[in-house]
C-alpha cells in the first residue's frame, strides 16, 4: 500500500473524459466513470468489511510457497474462521491481500501463469465459498508494484519462469512486466472464480491502462466491483482513503476524506494499535475506542470501513484481536440498528447536524434509508454534563428516547436546535440517542427559489445549489469574494441559512498541500428589489468542518438574500484548493422547526399562524391554550 505520482495517468483521465464517445486506445471503448451503478449497491448496504493482509512472508516467514502452504495448512487454516470473525464485526465483506509486494507476491490459490508463489491448495476458492454460504462478498487485491521484488534479500518474482510462458524476454522487476503479469493474473482470476465480487488495487500501473484492463474487467465481468487505494480515479467504483491519522479528535476519520457523495468512498485503517499492516511476530493491542470510533464517524458519513487484522500463518488473529471481535460483536448488536441501514446524517441524505457540539460534546447522526424522519445521534464525546444540543436542520422532533434501552428522554426544541436533558448514562464510546421526527418544518421550497452568482465555472451554474442532486454543484471559479444571490421570488421572512459544501476536501489542514476549501469569512445582505442591499445583516466566520453549516439572521421580511464569501480556509500553498468553492446545496429556513408537545384533538381547533415562525399554532376552542403541532 502507498502513494506514487502517477503522470501518465492523470493525463490519460483527462483524456478519457474529455472525449466522451471517442475511443483513446486500440480495443474495447474506454470504461466509463459511473459514480453509481446498481453493481455497487451491495457496498452501500454495507457498513464495514475485514482486510486481510497475509502472505508468504507472515511471520515468520517463509521463502518456499511450498513450505509456507503446508504450513498453513498443518495449522489448520479454515476460511470459516475468516468469514465468522468478520461478522463479529459486523463487516459484509473481505479483501483478501496474499499477492502483496511486500508480503512476498503470494497467489494463494493455483495458477498456470508462473512468475510468484502460486499454492496448490485453493486457499481464495474456499474463502469466497464460505463468505458466499454467510451472505458476505470477497474482494480480491492486487499490487501494481515491484519495487520489493528483493525484499530481505530474496527475489520474489521469477522472470524467468515467466518469460519462458510468454515465449519472449520480459523483466518483472519493472513496471510494464510486472504490468503484464498482473494484466495475466487479472484475467485468469475472471476466468476461474465468477463468485468473486471484484478487485480491490493498490495504485495503478500504465500497463493496464495502456492494453485496456479496466474495459476488460468491466465486459468479462460487469456486476464485479473495481476499488482504489488513495487516488479517486474515476473509472473505479470506490475510493480508499489509507490509514488516515492527525485528526483531533483522532477517530474523526472522515475529516482526512476528500471524496463527496454519492461516491463510493472507503476507510481503510488497522485495528492493531502499533506495527505493521500484517503479522509480523507480535499479539498488539486494539484500542476499543478509536477502532469502534472510526466505524462508527464513518457511518454517520456514509463511508465504509475496511478494518485490517493481521492473520498469522494459520489463519487465525492473535490473541488480542480476537478480544476485540468477540467485544465488537457484542457492543455493536447493542447498536447495530443505529448504524445497518442507515446514510450520514447532515450530508447529502438529510439528517441532523453532525460535529461539534455543546460542553466538549461531538459525535455524528445517522438517518434511517426507510425511514427519513427516523434520526440516531451518535454521541461519541460526551458533554461535560448531561444536556446534549444540537441543530436540528429544520426537523421537528417528536420523541427522544435512548436506543439501548427504550427510556423516554426530556427534550426542549427552538432556535433552529434541539436540546435534550437529564442524561446520566453515557456510554464510554458510543450514546446512541432516537429522535423520532416529524419532517422538516419551516424550508422555503427550492423550486420557488433561483440562484445567481457572480462568478461561476462551466458547468457548474448556480442553479446547482437548488436541485437537491449531490452530483451537481456551483464552483466559484476560483474567484474571491464571490457572491451567491438567492431570488425568493416574493417577500418572505428569513431566519437561517443551511449550507451543505462539496466535502471534496479535507477538513483540517493535513499539510502546506492539503487544505480545506470552505468557506472561512463571509457576509450576508437582503434587499427587497436586487439592487438596494444595505449593510450586511450577518458578517462572520464558518468553522472548517464537515457536514451542513447553519448562517442564524436576524428576523426579516425579504425577497431576495446574498452571501458573500470573503475568504476560503485553504492557503496559497494549497494551488489545488486555494480561493476554490463548490457548494452543493443552499436550503433558507423561514423559521425555526418547534416541538410537538402532546397530542390534541383535532375537532374542535382554528389556526392561526405566529408571524415570527413558519410553524402555525393551534387553539382548541375550548381551552385557549396553544398547542404546537
Amino acid at each position: 500500500m502507498g502513494r506514487r505520482p502517477r503522470g501518465r495517468l492523470r493525463a490519460w483521465l483527462t483524456a478519457l473524459l474529455l472525449a466522451v464517445g471517442t475511443l483513446v486506445m486500440a480495443g474495447p471503448a474506454p470504461a466509463r466513470a459511473e459514480v453509481t451503478h446498481a453493481r455497487q449497491q451491495w457496498l452501500r448496504d454495507s457498513q464495514a468489511g475485514l482486510f486481510l493482509h497475509w502472505g508468504m512472508r507472515t511471520s515468520p516467514g517463509y521463502t518456499s510457497c511450498s513450505a509456507w502452504e503446508k504450513a498453513v495448512t498443518d495449522g489448520g487454516w479454515s476460511a470459516g474462521y475468516w468469514v465468522g470473525e468478520a461478522k463479529k464485526l459486523h463487516a459484509k465483506y473481505l479483501v483478501l491481500a496474499s499477492f502483496h509486494s511486500r508480503l512476498g507476491y503470494a497467489r494463494a490459490w493455483p495458477s498456470d501463469i508462473p512468475g510468484s508463489c502460486s499454492t496448490k491448495r485453493d486457499f481464495l476458492g474456499e474463502l469466497i465459498s464460505a463468505a458466499d454460504a454467510q451472505g458476505l462478498k470477497v474482494l480480491l487485491y492486487m499490487t501494481d508494484d515491484p519495487q520489493w521484488h528483493d525484499e530481505g534479500g530474496h527475489e520474489w518474482l521469477d522472470s524467468a519462469g515467466y518469460s519462458a510462458y510468454k515465449g519472449r524476454d520480459v523483466d518483472l522487476t519493472t513496471r510494464d512486466g510486472f504490468g503484464e503479469y498482473g494484466y495475466d493474473n487479472f484475467v485468469e482470476v475472471m476466468r476461474k472464480y465468477p463468485k468473486l465480487s471484484g478487485f480491490w488495487i493498490d495504485n495503478d500501473n500504465d500497463y493496464w491502462i495502456d492494453h485496456g484492463l479496466y474495459e476488460k474487467v468491466r465486459a468479462d465481468r460487469p456486476g464485479w466491483l473495481l476499488s482504489n487505494n488513495n487516488e479517486d480515479t474515476p473509472i473505479m467504483d470506490t475510493v480508499s482513503n489509507e490509514q488516515k491519522t492527525g485528526m483531533t479528535p483522532a477517530y474523526d476519520y472522515p475529516q482526512a476524506i476528500w471524496s463527496p457523495q454519492p461516491r463510493l468512498t472507503e476507510a481503510c485503517f488497522k485495528l492493531p494499535s502499533s506495527g505493521a499492516w500484517w503479522y509480523s511476530g507480535t499479539d498488539s493491542s486494539v484500542d476499543q475506542g478509536l477502532t469502534l470510533g472510526r466505524l462508527i464517524a464513518n457511518s454517520g458519513s456514509s463511508v465504509k470501513s475496511l478494518m485490517a487484522e493481521t492473520a498469522q500463518v494459520n489463519g487465525r488473529f492473535p490473541s488480542k484481536q480476537e478480544a476485540f471481535n468477540n467485544f465488537a460483536k457484542t457492543y455493536l448488536d447493542a447498536i447495530w440498528g443505529s448504524l445497518n441501514g442507515t446514510e450520514g446524517g447532515g450530508y447529502s441524505y438529510g439528517g441532523l447536524a453532525p460535529g461539534a457540539w455543546n460542553d466538549g460534546a461531538r459525535g455524528v447522526t445517522t438517518v434511517s434509508k426507510a425511514d427519513p424522519d427516523q434520526h440516531f445521534v451518535h454521541v461519541l464525546t460526551k458533554p461535560s454534563g448531561s444536556t446534549l444540543t444540537l441543530r436540528d436542520n429544520g426537523y421537528r422532533a417528536q420523541q427522544v428516547t435512548d436506543f439501548r434501552t427504550g427510556k423516554q428522554l426530556n427534550f426542549s426544541q427552538g432556535g433552529g436546535k434541539i436540546t435534550i436533558t437529564g442524561i446520566a448514562d453515557w456510554d464510554p464510546y458510543d450514546t446512541v440517542l432516537k429522535v423520532e421526527t416529524d419532517g422538516r418544518q419551516g424550508l422555503i421550497a427550492a423550486d420557488s427559489m433561483t440562484a445567481s452568482a457572480s462568478a461561476a465555472a462551466s458547468g457548474h451554474p448556480a442553479s446547482a445549489v437548488l436541485d437537491a442532486n449531490p452530483q451537481t454543484y456551483w464552483d466559484n471559479n476560483t474567484k474571491l469574494p464571490v457572491s451567491l444571490t438567492l431570488d425568493l421570488r416574493s417577500a418572505k421572512s428569513m431566519r437561517y441559512l443551511a449550507v451543505n459544501q462539496r466535502e471534496w476536501s479535507v477538513s483540517y489542514a493535513r499539510s502546506d498541500t492539503e487544505q480545506s476549501a470552505r468557506i472561512r469569512d463571509y457576509q450576508v445582505q437582503v434587499s427587497s428589489d436586487g439592487t438596494d442591499w444595505g449593510s450586511a445583516v450577518k458578517t462572520g466566520t464558518l468553522p472548517s468542518a464537515r457536514g451542513v453549516q447553519f448562517i442564524d439572521l436576524p428576523a426579516t421580511t425579504k425577497r431576495y438574500v446574498r452571501l458573500t464569501v470573503n475568504s476560503t480556509w485553504a492557503a496559497a500553498t494549497d494551488t489545488k484548493r486555494y480561493q476554490k468553492l463548490l457548494i452543493d446545496e443552499v436550503r433558507v429556513g423561514s423559521g425555526y422547526a418547534g416541538k410537538l408537545l402532546r397530542p390534541v384533538n383535532t375537532s374542535s381547533i382554528t389556526l392561526r399562524a405566529d408571524p415570527r415562525e413558519s410553524v402555525p399554532w393551534i387553539t382548541p376552542q375550548h381551552t385557549g391554550r396553544q398547542v404546537r403541532t
